[in-house]
């Protein structure tokens, strides 16, 4: 199902020039310096600089600019919300799931593991459904000085893995690269060993056995970064993860904007999440399409039934994080609520 299809580019660009009569007289032009969780030949950083960078300088006549910059390229990819907070990093736009170690919650905020069907569904919790502000909560709590400009999802994973897993029970010893925390926690109980890695050490781990398979991004992601090569037995559509990303800026980068160049950027960030989401779904199908025909690769998808095997195993874990701290029974609840409010989850759960 479809949720809160935002317009076409021109439509965002309207609003901006509405809203931002005057902009351009703007004393001096600001320039984020966004980390972001992607490698620098991820398809996704690619489609962003290409397309959108350029809008939000158009959006806001050139006052403000933003430059993403490749996972590491400044600081750990651990140590972000710090950076963002200390003003080292005017913004990050990258996976929740890795300041699960702070906390509980923001593993469950990160990624409510095998329960969305759909990006398009988590933008709508984070958009209109109160992820964002639950996500915000969290920062003011854990981290003061990082104000989230949004939060989304632009692909469910897919799987990469160098040996066939056609069933859950295939994941017994299997040696999985996943986010640490509840991600992990899954493919525990599902029998796998879980080994937490970045995604940008994920292709010399397969290629070196340190792991066998990896939930590791978006197909057409896994794809530009050679992970096929090695990886003969993707699964697609992906089993496990849709995680949720955050967009922040610091505090003080934020305050030092105008109103209408807030505005713009929160208009710009939801503009490009939700046409990154279409143009990946496409690409990824795409792609899937080409292997299929090739050969070359064995594309697995898993019957229904053994999904929802992965998805019982998955709300047991729900279950039991939402239990180890206060913020995290928050985070349980807000989902819950959602996934409720649009027929994911039964009214009784």
């Amino acid at each position: 199902m479809e949720f809160n299809k935002l317009g076409v580019f021109s439509k965002a660009l309207a609003l901006a020039t509405v809203l931002g009569i005057g902009l351009g007289a703007a004393a001096e032009a600001k320039t984020l310096k966004v980390q972001t969780s992607s490698t620098a030949s991820h398809f996704t950083l690619a489609f962003l600089n290409d397309k959108w960078v350029p809008k939000l300088k158009e959006m806001t006549g050139g006052s403000l600019e933003i430059e993403l910059l490749p996972i590491k390229a400044v600081v750990p990819h651990r140590e972000t919300p710090e950076a963002v907070s200390m003003g080292i990093l005017d913004g990050d736009l990258t996976s929740i799931n890795y300041f699960a170690g702070r906390d509980p919650a923001f593993a469950l905020m990160g990624d409510l593991i095998a329960g969305y069907d759909s990006a398009d569904q988590i933008q709508t919790y984070c958009a209109d459904g109160g992820g964002k502000e639950m996500l915000q909560k969290l920062y003011d709590k854990f981290q003061p000085g990082v104000h989230v400009v949004g939060c989304g999802a632009y692909a469910r994973e897919a799987f990469v893995s160098k040996v066939p897993i056609n069933s859950v029970a295939d994941f017994a010893g299997v040696k999985v690269r996943s986010p640490e925390g509840l991600a992990s926690e899954v493919f525990k109980r599902a029998g796998a060993s879980p080994v937490s890695l970045p995604g940008s050490e994920v292709y010399t781990a397969l290629e070196k056995g340190v792991i066998d398979a990896a939930d590791n991004s978006a197909y057409a992601n896994n794809d530009a970064n050679g992970l096929h090569k090695i990886a003969k037995f993707p699964i697609f559509p992906g089993i496990h993860s849709t995680p949720i990303l955050q967009f922040t800026v610091s505090q003080s980068a934020w305050d030092k904007m105008t109103l209408a160049e807030q505005v713009a950027l929160e208009t710009w960030y939801l503009a490009a999440y939700n046409d990154m989401r279409r143009i990946v779904d496409m690409e990824d199908r795409k792609l899937v399409a080409r292997d299929k025909a090739a050969g070359d690769l064995t594309v697995i998808d898993w019957p229904q039934a053994e999904r929802d095997k992965f998805r019982e195993i998955a709300v047991g874990a729900w279950k039991d994080y939402a239990g180890s701290s206060e913020m995290a029974q928050e985070v349980y609840a807000s989902h819950i609520a959602f996934m409720k409010k649009i027929g994911l989850l039964s009214a009784d759960f």
